[in-house]
């Protein structure tokens, strides 16, 4: 998998049917969708449950390009084996997840599996400088992590200004997750993020049956992101 800055649109399947979750993931890539978001939760971490390694194993072979496993789960340790086994490309884990993070960054690298980190709203970038040899991405959460459908909140804008620049020319992407739609597509963007997790801004109008409105969506959000660069 090579390194490119090039605008990735990743759904997050937290918005699709949980009944077709094979069927969505093939909807999705082939109306253009970059990556596959898998957002995990276990109700301790975050105050939802979504799923497991089971799942991720379940969908992997619907997924042609890039399965991005976003772990909001604590202790994380113990389930990176797990994942890794399940088809992961990507494991981001968040900083507050585990005692011993570069231990754990080291752990998924090891496995095979590119790693990330994820920054909470209200978590800052102090610790990433001493992880960057160790991640792949950086997973800046620009809602409260648990729940879909929320409105980005601005103050993260500068954390991915700030991050863009601390960065350099590491091969390291700036993944964005939560409130992304084309209104705030390119404010991310601007400030120097390329990985775009959009959930409700990808799914909304569309369905397995009458997947047209989901490459609509993509599209969307990919030409005012895309804009933004310009």
């Amino acid at each position: 998998m090579s390194f490119s800055r090039a605008i990735k649109i990743a759904p997050s399947i937290l918005s699709a049917d949980f009944a077709n979750f094979g069927a969505e993931c093939e909807a999705i890539e082939a109306q253009g969708a970059d990556w596959v978001h898998v957002d995990v939760m276990d109700g301790h971490f975050v105050p939802n449950i979504t799923f497991g390694p089971a799942t991720c194993a379940a969908i992997r072979p619907h997924i042609k390009g890039v399965m991005d496993v976003h772990l909001m789960i604590a202790p994380v340790d113990a389930y990176l084996e797990s994942f890794a086994k399940a088809g992961a490309d990507f494991i981001s884990v968040h900083l507050e997840a585990g005692p011993h993070m570069h231990r754990s960054l080291q752990a998924i690298r090891g496995y095979g599996v590119k790693a990330g980190i994820c920054l909470n709203p209200a978590t800052g970038i102090e610790s990433v400088e001493y992880l960057l040899d160790q991640i792949d991405l950086i997973n800046v959460m620009t809602v409260n992590p648990g729940f879909g459908g929320q409105k980005l909140i601005l103050s993260q804008i500068d954390k991915i200004r700030r991050l863009r620049a601390l960065i350099g020319d590491r091969p390291i992407h700036i993944e964005i997750d939560g409130g992304v739609t084309t209104e705030t597509a390119p404010l991310v963007v601007a400030a120097g993020a390329d990985v775009l997790v959009a959930g409700s801004a990808v799914f909304s109008g569309g369905s397995v049956k009458n997947p047209a409105p989901y490459g609509e969506n993509i599209r969307a959000l990919r030409a005012v992101a895309e804009a933004a660069r310009q």
